[in-house]
């Protein structure tokens, strides 16, 4: 016999799930930033010439920090949809595409490879959008919530390849990355 779960119910499992995949898909997008050493402050960044579309640094946590929360409040939805039809291979996709994400910041930042982190993000967006499609199918509302996602992805692309671009010579450079200008 199949019982019907109440209004109650369903919120109260959202909840409880979404109590573990905000904070598990937040943490682990941290402990991605921390371990690659990302951000203005890492000295092989810091020496490379910026793209024009390059906005403010601080605009890249508070991006991230959303996105990570609305693609946990997106995972929940769909991992607490019990018995709907694609929930697992939805869920085993969306774990595919957070690999690649969270692969990315070590390969561009810790190990400078900006031509395999271009690689990386674009087999993330295709990741993204068959996941996108399948949480769809789930729950409508959990796949819209990763469209901002896929913009923001997009556009770190653009720059991605605008950095690969614009600092060649930096595509693999050891050391910390440091430059020394000497002027005559």
């Amino acid at each position: 016999m199949r019982y019907l779960a109440s209004p109650a119910q369903l919120r109260a499992s959202l909840l409880r799930w979404s109590l573990f995949t905000v904070p598990t898909v937040l943490g682990l997008g941290f402990l991605s930033s921390i371990v690659a050493d990302a951000g203005p402050e890492n000295p092989w960044f810091a020496a490379l010439m910026k793209p024009s579309l390059y906005p403010p640094p601080a605009t890249f946590g508070i991006v991230w920090s959303v996105l990570y929360v609305l693609i946990g409040v997106a995972l929940a939805m769909v991992a607490s949809a019990r018995g709907a039809p694609g929930r697992g291979i939805a869920v085993a996709l969306f774990a595919a595409q957070l690999t690649f994400n969270l692969a990315w910041s070590p390969v561009f930042f810790a190990m400078h490879q900006m031509s395999t982190a271009l690689g990386i993000i674009i087999v993330m967006i295709v990741l993204t959008l068959a996941t996108i499609a399948l949480f769809w199918r789930v729950r409508p509302t959990a796949g819209a919530l990763l469209l901002p996602y896929l913009a923001w992805i997009c556009f770190a692309s653009v720059l991605n390849y605008q950095f690969l671009a614009l600092n060649p010579a930096a595509e693999g450079a050891g050391g910390n990355g440091a430059s020394v200008r000497v002027q005559l």
